[in-house]
């Protein structure tokens, strides 16, 4: 299971700790979803996930106020005896000293930002559904062309490193060379980057390893991007029937996410950079509506039609 620390989310996103007692390094966080604990406050307890962050806004501070104060105690106490991760106050409010007290007592960190409650919960929870999301790492290259995340793979050797250097050379960026880390943000999206160590080079046998980076300029990679299209390079099999009309679309299964896949046949004389572009493009088509293979399809079965009619 993966996890964040609270120091993680304090940087991150700058709260200002009002509880300097309790040490927090050592808290992780492995629910990416926040809670704002209003049904807790009430005093409902049943399905209380304590792992999550907890997040006290507005609304829920000004019940906390109209509270009697010994009972305000009892509802505060029990909070922090689940020993969440921390509590985060929004729109810069001022903690009730009872909450101080137990925040210390349970040693459970309390956390302020300026930020409004819907505002903060929005980005944190967007922030570790990344940081949290499933992920593996697969051999290929990951290029961003034309602000399409194309994943190339196939086996060692057939040219996927070739190939994304001719595409960088014609304008696009690369986001990972040989080691791809995919994760799988939701069940429609999944994000590519590289692991730092590799960041920015390229592999190319004859030459050895090339810092794009530094040879074709800071415009030339990228750090992470979507996983649009799949392009899954093979050497060419005179046995195989490959698909010329593209009138049904395969796909791959990535982390449980299905993702549009091409199987691109290598044979001496293919423009293996322009065929990535034309797919990208053509993927791209497609997300507006426009489908080429649909209309080519159409065209020749209104002239069917047609002949038909005049016969």
């Amino acid at each position: 299971m993966y996890n964040v620390s609270v120091k993680q989310i304090v940087e991150k996103f700058n709260l200002e700790n009002i509880t300097p007692e309790v040490k927090f390094e050592h808290i992780l966080v492995t629910q990416p979803d926040v809670n704002r604990p209003a049904l807790q406050l009430a005093g409902y307890f049943d399905y209380f996930d304590e792992e999550r962050v907890q997040v006290i806004g507005k609304v829920e501070y000004t019940y906390l106020s109209k509270m009697e104060e010994e009972i305000r105690e009892q509802v505060l106490e029990r909070l922090f005896q689940f020993h969440i991760p921390c509590l985060i106050l929004c729109r810069d409010l001022d903690a009730f000293p009872e909450m101080i007290f137990y925040a210390n007592k349970y040693g459970v960190p309390v956390l302020r930002t300026s930020e409004t409650t819907s505002d903060f919960m929005s980005e944190l929870i967007r922030w570790l559904k990344v940081e949290l999301a499933p992920r593996i790492s697969i051999h290929g290259v990951l290029v961003d062309v034309f602000g399409e995340g194309v994943l190339i793979t196939g086996e060692s050797g057939v040219g996927k490193s070739e190939t994304a250097l001719e595409l960088i050379k014609r304008g696009h960026r690369l986001v990972a060379d040989d080691v791809v880390e995919i994760k799988k943000v939701s069940n429609q999206t999944l994000i590519g980057s590289s692991p730092e160590v590799i960041r920015h080079f390229i592999e190319l046998r004859g030459i050895g390893i090339v810092d794009v980076k530094k040879l074709f300029g800071i415009e030339s990679v990228k750090d992470v991007h979507n996983i649009d299209l799949v392009i899954k390079m093979e050497l060419w099999d005179n046995q195989k029937e490959y698909d010329r009309l593209g009138l049904t679309e395969e796909y791959t299964e990535i982390l449980g996410n299905k993702v549009v896949c091409h199987s691109i046949p290598i044979r001496p004389g293919r423009n293996l950079a322009l065929i990535c572009e034309t797919a990208a493009i053509n993927h791209r088509q497609k997300k507006m509506g426009y489908n080429a293979a649909e209309e080519l399809n159409n065209r020749i079965m209104e002239n069917i039609k047609k002949r038909r009619e005049e016969r």
